[in-house]
């Protein structure tokens, strides 16, 4: 299971995707609600929740895409679809050693939590491809 915004969906997260395939049998990519991605980043995504789900559909790399929780509850998404491994990017928040902690206190101890290589970032990173000029 990964968790992300993908608002302009670039190869890093293309990477990213296929990084976490090889982990596992099955990939679940939980897209982040319009609304948490505003409270965490200061701004909306450029596209919207269900355009980003329909993107990343649309590549084949994950076999179920799914929103997130409206309440930005993401145990219950967890302990709903119980996935063996937690892939992270390079750059997400938190810490391994946090989550750990966190999933340790909601009883989902068992899930191993990978950090996944990053992919050219100084090239593709979606905060640097929105800043650039069109």
């Amino acid at each position: 299971m990964v968790f992300g915004t993908y608002d302009i969906f670039h190869k890093g997260h293309q990477k990213f995707f296929q990084q976490a395939k090889r982990l596992g049998n099955y990939l679940i990519v939980v897209v982040a609600r319009d609304l948490h991605v505003k409270a965490a980043k200061s701004n909306f995504p450029i596209n919207k929740e269900v355009q980003r789900s329909k993107i990343v559909r649309r590549t084949k790399l994950a076999d179920k895409v799914i929103l997130g929780s409206k309440t930005h509850n993401f145990y219950r998404t967890i302990r709903t679809y119980q996935p063996a491994i937690i892939a992270l990017g390079y750059d997400q928040k938190p810490s391994l050693r946090e989550l750990r902690k966190d999933l340790k206190r909601h009883r989902l101890a068992k899930i191993e939590l990978v950090r996944l290589r990053s992919y050219q970032p100084e090239i593709y990173k979606s905060s640097k491809l929105k800043a650039e000029p069109k």
